[in-house]
């Protein structure tokens, strides 16, 4: 499922990082879930990203990226993962998905395969998700937190439901707020999560609006570091664009997760317009200032954000299954 060339010129890449708490919580999740069903789980878990990691590098942003897609739609139930079928035009095949790195999907299919080895029927693949890409994040320099585990894989994956669902590169501060709010996430929680784009990359077209006739006024986006603006115009050219290219979005760190990403909105290196924005706008400007000033402030920001992403959405009991397969439905 490889969907991206990465371009490696001076361009950016895109990471995110977690932390630490424990208990059991309203939603029915607790950290012991399968202390007696798969006291294994964690390791084996661990065993398998940290192979995928060393065959591919942008195993971490990609998973990263797919577990937040996840979250925001259905919340975190593992229907992104599901295959469309010629009955069904499924959450992953939304046009905004399309993009979402094969390398990701990859390595929560290898998971949940070396899990029903060993203990078949019992994980799920939405706790998969959660585990595996807390284990990237730190194995890419990012914190580690205890994930609680008891969620249960959706019964619905559909394309139709992830338009407004998801952030647009476009949209203003104000707007993100308000969806990341219907999501039960604050204003904190987005620039903490956002800061994840430490590792990764963003598809050109997200950014060439930005770098070819902004406005009628200025060519390039005056927000914008012109000398890094134009580094992007070669392997994102106008004319014959190759829909795989992709820009790493942290020109200094890129597969290190740690908080130059707000260094980098600070001297106007911001990759995406969305990102550029947090510093510029007063209702996030204080958020990134701090973050950039203290990692290890970033770092408990960005796990505390990450826990309670990881309970958006979250199904327990009769309100979901336990998937044989991650990419199809049990019936």
């Amino acid at each position: 499922m490889d969907r991206v060339q990465l371009c490696l010129t001076p361009i950016f890449f895109l990471v995110l990082v977690p932390c630490v708490a424990r208990g059991t919580n309203a939603l029915g999740l607790s950290y012991d879930f399968y202390n007696k069903t798969c006291p294994n789980v964690e390791k084996i878990i661990h065993n398998v990203v940290s192979q995928k990691l060393l065959e591919a590098p942008v195993t971490a942003a990609g998973a990263l990226r797919i577990f937040f897609h996840d979250c925001f739609v259905e919340g975190c139930d593992a229907s992104v993962l599901i295959a469309s079928r010629e009955s069904n035009k499924a959450e992953g095949d939304a046009e905004i998905n399309l993009s979402l790195p094969g390398d990701g999907y990859d390595v929560f299919f290898r998971a949940k395969r070396a899990l029903e080895l060993q203990c078949p029927g019992f994980v799920s693949c939405a706790d998969v998700m959660a585990i595996a890409t807390r284990d990237l994040v730190n194995l890419v320099g990012g914190p580690r937190w205890e994930v609680k585990k008891g969620r249960r894989d959706g019964l619905i994956s559909k394309a139709s439901r992830v338009d407004g669902n998801l952030p647009q590169v476009n949209q203003t501060i104000p707007q993100l707020i308000s969806l990341f709010k219907s999501k039960g996430l604050s204003t904190m929680d987005m620039v903490a999560l956002s800061g994840g784009h430490t590792i990764g990359f963003s598809h050109c077209k997200e950014f060439m609006p930005r770098i070819y006739g902004y406005n009628s006024t200025f060519d390039i986006d005056p927000t914008m570091n012109q000398e890094y603006a134009r580094t992007l115009r070669s392997p994102c050219p106008q004319r014959h664009l190759d829909p795989t290219v992709v820009a790493l979005n942290d020109v200094t760190t890129p597969f290190i997760f740690d908080n130059a990403y707000y260094h980098n909105l600070k001297k106007g290196l911001g990759l995406l317009a969305s990102d550029q924005m947090l510093v510029l706008d007063p209702l996030t400007r204080g958020y990134v200032d701090m973050m950039a000033a203290d990692q290890q402030l970033f770092f408990n920001y960005f796990v505390e954000s990450m826990i309670k992403l990881g309970q958006v959405g979250v199904k327990t009991g009769s309100d979901g299954e336990i998937r044989r397969r991650c990419d199809s439905f049990n019936n």
